[in-house]
């Protein structure tokens, strides 16, 4: 700290755009970390691309006065998502998933994920419902826990100080980031980047307690939302930021921004932004396009003495710190050895099981001399498979695949797909024959003894996911009517990122009904259950609601009337 020039400090401060990050700008802005936008990843990266791009940053960042190594960071919502051939886990309203993710991101160099989410959604409107574990506090403190251990390693018992970042060195673990910082999953009526309208008792007793827990865990980052609390923005939030979240729970890692996160606290004042964003306490900004302009305000501010030197030093304190925790300063490079730990065997197996352990079992008819609709039988059976969900791996494995927004289509990555499963699953003796939309004709004439309804939602990601009324898309509703007013046994299976409305009558003509959330790749975890090879344990992580005008309604509540209540789930 005592060498570095302020520009250098405000390089560490710094995280731009891979497109922008030649090696011109990051010797002469000293440039000490950058995020990955997924969307513009080359669909055919091996993993040995992505060491070889990574590690020719870092050696720019290392010829630098004082090299200090740069920090290369992605967005591992449910898996390393943006790599190629990487096993993409369920999404944490289904199961997560954080030492294979770790080991598949530095399979490809990365060292620091945005992950994990551990935002509380009250109101299954919001678009990022499907990042959050459950509406229940004390749920998502167990997986942020559990997770953020898979990460960043087991914290030893007798390490330092509470608040103090810990990521265990070596091969295997990354830096992780909690996220959304704080009450991103309570705004009114689930409107992503709102405002969340709440007492500070609700503030603190369910939407906090997880960055209690991560802190205790050693958390290395926290981002801020984009969310406000009733009116103020958290980017802008010194109260929060400082004098909860540094202060009172002594956290001493780094609080990062959003993307572009500073430049919407004010937009036509971004000279206004950029002081009220660091004087808050945010110690890294990600400004992946504009970081000239970004340094450019924020020198001007020091050297002026509206922000005095004193907060850019813990800032970069608590970056640095991260940094050595991490082995970051002796081993900055990543070991092309590595590679085989993407879309391994093993991590696909995992991701099978994590499947199978997440699907929920809504109901199960009996269907008179066969008995209930589930299992399905394998033998001599004839099967119809229908709906838009059942041959798509983008759509089973939803947003934040491969792009942002998540794709529709087969050839995204590599993967299995749900009718792939059923058609490896069966005997050959078992006929299965597959239509998206199969009409009264083909179904009446085909004498199905089964058929199996895969729909949901279409991929999406944050506020391109807002919805006001969760019915289940188009031709979905009618595939399910169609077919299942006319199969004696007809299993609907419901891909989608958070519980959707089933109407009593529609209800009434489903024998068998499945929530398989978002499975990501591996489908034969689906067909897994479907046909008895193992058994349902999954629990609901959130309440199914009965409509949409009784939103939000949560476990708790004083009148809970739900359609499936909170850890509901036939075995």
């Amino acid at each position: 700290m005592e060498r570095m020039s302020l520009s250098e400090k405000i390089g560490q401060m710094t995280q731009i755009d891979r497109s922008r990050a030649t090696t011109d700008v990051m010797s002469n802005y000293c440039i000490g970390n950058q995020p990955k936008p997924g969307d513009r990843t080359p669909h055919n990266f091996s993993s040995r691309k992505w060491i070889m791009t990574i590690n020719k940053l870092q050696e720019a960042a290392l010829a630098t006065r004082l090299g200090i190594p740069m920090l290369y960071a992605i967005d591992a919502v449910h898996g390393h998502n943006y790599a190629y051939r990487s096993t993409i886990f369920p999404h944490n309203v289904g199961l997560g998933i954080g030492a294979a993710t770790a080991l598949e991101a530095r399979a490809t160099g990365v060292r620091y994920v945005f992950s994990p989410t551990i935002a509380v959604c009250r109101d299954p409107r919001w678009g990022r419902c499907y990042e959050s574990y459950s509406e229940d506090p004390a749920l998502v403190k167990l997986m942020t826990e559990t997770m953020i251990a898979g990460l960043e390693g087991d914290i030893p018992p007798n390490y330092s100080i509470k608040g103090v970042p810990f990521v265990e060195t070596g091969q295997t673990k990354v830096a992780a980031c909690a996220k959304h910082f704080v009450g991103d999953g309570g705004t009114s009526g689930g409107v992503d980047r709102g405002n969340a309208e709440m007492p500070w008792k609700e503030l603190a007793t369910v939407h906090l307690p997880p960055y209690s827990t991560a802190i205790l865990k050693g958390v290395a980052s926290v981002m801020l939302s984009y969310s406000s609390w009733n009116g103020q923005k958290m980017h802008a939030n010194r109260r929060l930021v400082t004098g909860l979240l540094k202060t009172r729970l002594k956290f001493r890692g780094f609080v990062i921004s959003d993307f572009d996160g500073i430049d919407k606290i004010k937009d036509a004042n971004y000279s206004y932004s950029v002081e009220a964003g660091i004087s808050a306490g945010i110690d890294m900004v990600m400004t992946p396009y504009e970081f000239r302009k970004f340094i450019r305000t924020l020198t001007y501010q020091v050297e002026k003495g509206i922000i005095p030197m004193t907060r850019i030093d813990d800032a970069v304190a608590r970056i640095l710190r991260v940094k050595f925790t991490m082995g970051l300063f002796e081993n900055p490079y990543a070991d092309v050895e590595m590679g085989s730990q993407l879309g391994s065997e093993e991590h696909r197996e995992l991701a099978r099981e994590a499947v199978r352990k997440s699907l929920v079992l809504l109901k199960n008819d009996d269907t008179g001399r066969r008995g209930p609709s589930l299992p399905l039988p394998k033998y001599g059976a004839k099967i119809l498979v229908a709906g838009t969900h059942a041959n798509n791996l983008g759509y089973q494995c939803g947003g934040w695949t491969m792009q942002w927004q998540g794709q529709s289509g087969n050839n995204i990555t590599q993967g299995t797909t749900i009718l792939s499963a059923i058609a490896s699953t069966v005997d050959p003796s078992t006929e299965v024959l597959y239509s998206v939309d199969p009409s009264a004709e083909l179904i009446e004439l085909g004498n199905f003894s089964h058929a199996i309804v895969v729909v949901g939602e279409v991929p999406y990601a944050e506020f391109d996911g807002d919805n006001g009324n969760l019915t289940i898309p188009e031709p979905g509703l009618t595939t399910i009517s169609n077919v299942c007013d006319r199969v004696v046994s007809c299993v609907v299976v419901l891909v989608s990122g958070r519980p959707l409305v089933l109407e009593p009558h529609l209800l009434s003509k489903i024998h068998a009904l499945v929530a398989a959330w978002l499975p990501g790749t591996e489908g034969q975890g689906v067909a897994d259950l479907l046909f008895g090879d193992w058994p349902f344990t999954g629990r609901l992580p959130r309440t199914w609601f009965k409509r949409v005008v009784l939103l939000p309604i949560n476990v708790g509540d004083r009148n809970y009337l739900p359609l499936f209540p909170f850890g509901f789930g036939l075995t």
